[in-house]
């Protein structure tokens, strides 16, 4: 034999049928107890909207008569979160009251005819027990019932709280990024990263960033924001190889390598201060930021929990992205730093080496000069005084003397060149002839080693300034250079006129040219 059925399925009219899991709900319940009375009651008005309404995936809620009786479909029932099931033919304002500053204009005008519109609304929702950060985009429209007034109101809504709040958090690691690019220490990063979070308690109504000491016994705190510095939350150190009850788990995130989550604030640390809300987050996250190229943890990364929102998944996603920005930031600076530090170095042993060539040369040329005025004066004497074996010795040493004497001159020029002190003795010189007169050097031991040798030069009608002793150097140089990587061939040196892109009018080009 079959169950009886309960009174309140008895009679179930068509118009209740369908409609998922709010369907059931609605089939069930005792309307009777409500100002709305019995389903078999209900102005063909309201059971069409229900029915829509019910058949509807669109989150979608109606508030009924005077009463403001709420009913809502599947869609819908998210929203109402712990208020579900009473929420259900509850007295809509009743319902949403803690919504009331924001919707309550909007909805008592659409009762009077008027359809409201609101977008992206910031609305505080006591839905979970306490005040949270929620958006929303909704309406409000009229429907008319059998007397032509208003019986009721059609509220279709789109909850955007997910969305908006990563634009919002995700605005948070562009301007960190952004606001660090161009740190050069991890110093001035840190002070970067505090300044442009303060501009963010929404979602971190604190940071604290600590680094931890060479020695590893110890964490400094780097920076503060939305706490006082020197605070039970924000000491200014913090003993890493003593465990101290009331203090942030820096030992234990060190130990496991990862996030800590810290509940019950105000029991660890007491009661304080902290924007944006009255009332002071309870969680708060630890992180471990370690830079990129270093085996161990070398900062801690403190961030409060908005105490509007429960820290979900994603929120958790933000602040593990947040660390890796902050280790990001702190990284580039850190290695700028270090290049820095290298480049400064090797300009103090360029210094001591430009300094030590520009001495030893000069106590290199003292010696020299007094040798070469003694093979001079040798040399000066009458053929009759020195036997000819004797001469030709002394012509050798002083030729290898003089060789000697340019090369300790040339690192000299290079010293004075590495200083900046190099300064060029300009004359106006008959460039083509000079130029000629300093290949022919070359000429004899060029076609000795069965190489063809060209020198091509234009007539340059104006002679040209230049520095004869550099200009010498480079034609010398060049030379030399295409004379011993050349094996077979030609080497071929030639000079012209040409318009230059770094002086006005034509210029000089000398260019040497080798097989």
């Amino acid at each position: 034999m079959a169950s009886p059925t309960t009174t309140d399925e008895i009679a179930v009219p068509d118009f209740l049928s369908g409609g998922g899991e709010m369907g059931k709900l609605i089939r069930s319940k005792n309307w009777s107890k409500t100002p709305l009375g019995s389903p078999d009651t209900w102005p063909q008005s309201l059971r069409t909207t229900v029915s829509l309404c019910i058949a509807s995936n669109f989150p979608i809620s109606i508030a009924w008569g005077p009463h403001r009786v709420q009913i809502y479909n599947d869609g819908y029932w998210p929203i109402t979160g712990d208020m579900h099931p009473a929420s259900m033919g509850q007295d809509f304002k009743e319902c949403w009251l803690s919504a009331w500053p924001v919707i309550g204009q909007a909805f008592e005008e659409a009762f009077l005819g008027q359809t409201r519109f609101l977008e992206n609304q910031r609305i505080f929702l006591d839905r979970y027990g306490y005040k949270e950060e929620t958006f929303f985009t909704f309406s409000f429209s009229p429907i008319l019932d059998e007397s032509g007034g208003v019986g009721g109101l059609f509220h279709p809504v789109i909850e955007l709280t997910q969305q908006t709040l990563a634009e919002r958090r995700l605005n948070i690691l562009r301007v960190v990024a952004d606001h660090t690019v161009n740190s050069t220490t991890a110093k001035e990063a840190s002070i970067l990263i505090m300044e442009c979070l303060k501009d963010f308690e929404l979602d971190l109504p604190f940071v604290l960033l600590y680094s931890i000491s060479a020695t590893g016994k110890e964490a400094n705190l780097q920076g503060s924001v939305g706490i006082e510095r020197d605070s039970p939350l924000a000491p200014e150190k913090i003993n890493l190889e003593e465990y101290a009850l009331k203090s942030w788990p820096f030992t234990e995130v060190i130990q496991n390598r990862k996030a800590v989550q810290v509940e019950e604030l105000g029991k660890i640390f007491g009661t304080f201060d902290c924007g944006p809300y009255a009332e002071a987050p309870e969680q708060a996250m630890v992180f471990p930021v370690t830079l990129h190229g270093t085996a161990q943890n070398n900062y801690f990364l403190v961030a409060g929990v908005s105490s509007r929102r429960s820290l979900d998944e994603k929120y958790l996603s933000f602040y593990e992205l947040l660390s890796a920005s902050v280790s990001n930031a702190l990284t580039k600076a850190k290695a700028y730093e270090e290049e820095r530090k290298k480049a400064e170095a090797l300009a103090e042993i360029d210094k001591a080496k430009t300094v030590f060539f520009s001495n030893i040369s000069h106590e290199f040329r003292t010696p020299l000069t007094l040798i070469l005025g003694s093979l001079e004066e040798l040399l000066s004497k009458h053929n009759g005084e020195i036997a000819p074996y004797g001469k030709e010795a002394i012509e050798t040493s002083h030729r290898n003397a003089m060789r000697l004497l340019k090369m300790v001159n040339n690192l000299l020029d290079f010293s004075r060149i590495e200083a900046g002190r190099v300064q060029a003795q300009y004359q106006l010189t008959d460039l083509a002839k000079y130029t000629t007169e300093l290949a022919s050097n070359f000429r004899s031991v060029v076609e000795s080693a069965g190489l063809i040798f060209q020198v091509k030069t234009d007539a340059i009608i104006q002679p040209v300034y230049i520095d004869k002793e550099m200009w010498e150097k480079i034609v010398l140089n060049l030379l030399s250079n295409a004379f011993k990587y050349t094996l077979k061939g030609s080497i071929t040196i030639s000079l012209d006129t040409a318009p230059l892109s770094f002086v006005e009018g034509l210029g000089v080009r000398l260019r040497v040219k080798d097989t």
